[in-house]
């Protein structure tokens, strides 16, 4: 009997976190602020998994514009335009204000590369060819950086797709 008690136990916790997780993407989704981040060029498609395309965001590109790249997990600070699309402003010290029009984008350091968490869109079999002609990744951000991927946009910031289909 104790024994079943702790297996269910444990899953009582896996399901605890998953849900968990699961309120917490939720709330970014209605309640975070659009965020468009131009797309560097990428594969747009991975053969191995199928329908999927790997994305790569130009504000992770700071070596190509003699930008140092942060060796520890953090906030990057973008600011908007007209059109939502954020432009790399500084790398977030902990503890700043964002000025009106910033916001900050939480990023983690993997494989000595900046990560957004949002490196991947994966699409219906058939449909590779419309999102080919992305431009943009879609996220809602909140307040505190954290964010998630909604969907890609073309060079005329038009939506070709959400990643919630």
């Amino acid at each position: 009997m104790k024994r079943g008690a702790v297996i269910f136990g444990g899953l009582g916790l896996v399901f605890a976190a998953l849900a968990f997780l699961v309120v917490q993407k939720e709330t970014v989704l209605k309640r975070g602020q659009p965020v468009l981040l131009r797309l560097a060029p990428v594969d747009p498609r991975s053969l191995i998994q199928g329908d999927y395309m790997v994305l790569d965001y130009a504000i992770n590109q700071g070596w190509r514009e003699g930008r140092e790249q942060p060796q520890e997990d953090g906030n990057v600070v973008v600011r908007l335009d007209e059109h939502d699309v954020g432009e790399f402003v500084r790398y977030e010290p902990p503890g700043t204000a964002l000025a009106p029009g910033e916001v900050r984008v939480r990023f983690r350091i993997r494989n000595s590369q900046m990560r957004l968490g949002a490196e991947a869109f994966f699409f219906q079999e058939g449909h590779a060819e419309r999102y080919a002609k992305a431009r943009f990744g879609e996220l809602r951000v909140m307040d505190n950086g954290t964010s998630v991927l909604v969907g890609l946009r073309d060079e005329n910031y038009q939506p070709l797709g959400s990643a919630l289909q």
